[in-house]
């Protein structure tokens, strides 16, 4: 009964999500990886060269979560070697009986970027929103070079954070890489979660062996490819310095028009650039799980029928969305004898 209960709440999820903008949240991050993802890394002093501070990343979560009516705790939940995950957490009495939902952010982002989402989804179930180990105000530790050993210690921190929080099982949230890691944690630890939600997920399909026979890549590009490939993803806003939080308000505006009814300030490309000028310990983990052009190096969907058939799914796309929806579809041939939910969302630009 609990299983077909969660299953039957994903069509109750993903309007929730659509209501609460969630897919204007996964263009408006993804577009903005996908703008910036040949920049190189610099080394790590360079930060202090950059106007920022770990006071003034927090600064800009709170006026990110400023307009969130729900009464929500915040903590740094203790994990292994002395690191911390950052947490949100909103339970309501009148839900508490609920299987909590539990937020995985996609890359480059952090738990305020579900400012959109939290008051509506926070009403059916208790909801727990955390900053992946390597970003957010969570702890950034050095990860490692091999892809599948720093995908294992995105996992394993989100499984100490779970019995440090003291959660039987949840419905994971994931957008992005957070849809990535939600299923790579499920296929690992099944018995901890109810429903999957993927949102615009990173990371599904192979690289096409097709892509440059039918879009030729200049060879000036390739060179450049090349020549920055051995540096991370967002270096180019720290190389940048002062001149960053302008950069970010110029080149991507749309940021202020997807978060318009919440904000008429720069709130919105302010949070974006502390999160994305301090250490870059997620960013190098990302980067080390990819291949060139933002490809996974271990495609999920080689993976999915390790995933048990009893965990629902629940995919949602926007219907001008930058990802790749096939993976959704693939996922529903694979998974015959599973519940499979496919969602196209006209919201997402």
């Amino acid at each position: 009964m609990a299983e077909r209960e969660e299953a039957a709440g994903g069509g109750l999820v993903h309007r929730m999500l659509s209501a609460a903008g969630v897919d204007s949240l996964a263009s408006s991050a993804w577009s903005y990886v996908d703008s910036t993802i040949r920049w190189c890394w610099i080394p790590n002093w360079l930060p202090s060269w950059c106007p920022t501070s770990q006071i003034q990343l927090q600064t800009a979560e709170d006026m990110m979560l400023r307009c969130i009516d729900s009464t929500f705790s915040k903590q740094w939940v203790p994990i292994s070697n002395g690191n911390r995950l950052w947490t949100l957490t909103f339970s309501s009495d009148h839900v508490k009986h609920k299987t909590p939902m539990v937020l995985l952010h996609g890359f480059g982002g952090g738990v305020g970027l579900w400012a959109q989402n939290l008051d509506a989804l926070s009403q059916s179930r208790p909801v727990f929103a955390l900053d992946l180990l390597g970003f957010g105000q969570s702890s950034r530790p050095l990860f490692s070079k091999d892809s599948q050993e720093a995908e294992d210690q995105f996992v394993e921190s989100i499984e100490q954070w779970r019995a440090k929080v003291g959660l039987e099982s949840m419905v994971l949230l994931g957008h992005n890489l957070g849809g990535y890691l939600a299923v790579s944690y499920s296929i690992k630890y099944p018995d901890r979660v109810k429903h999957i939600i993927l949102v615009e997920p990173w990371g599904f399909p192979e690289r096409p062996c097709t892509v440059e026979a039918d879009h030729p890549i200049p060879v000036w590009i390739k060179a450049l490819g090349a020549m920055f490939s051995p540096f991370n993803p967002l270096a180019g806003l720290r190389l940048v310095g002062p001149l960053g939080p302008t950069l970010v308000q110029t080149l991507r505006p749309d940021f202020k028009r997807k978060f318009g009814s919440m904000f008429s300030d720069n709130t919105v490309s302010e949070y974006i650039y502390h999160l994305n000028v301090q250490t870059p310990s997620g960013e190098t983990a990302f980067k080390n799980m990819t291949i060139p052009y933002g490809w996974a190096k271990r495609p999920m969907l080689q993976r999915m029928d390790q995933l048990q058939p009893e965990i629902p799914i629940t995919i949602v796309y926007g219907s001008r969305s930058r990802i790749d929806s096939n993976s959704g579809s693939t996922i529903k041939e694979m998974r015959p004898r599973s519940h499979v939910e496919i969602v196209l969302s006209s919201l997402t630009e």
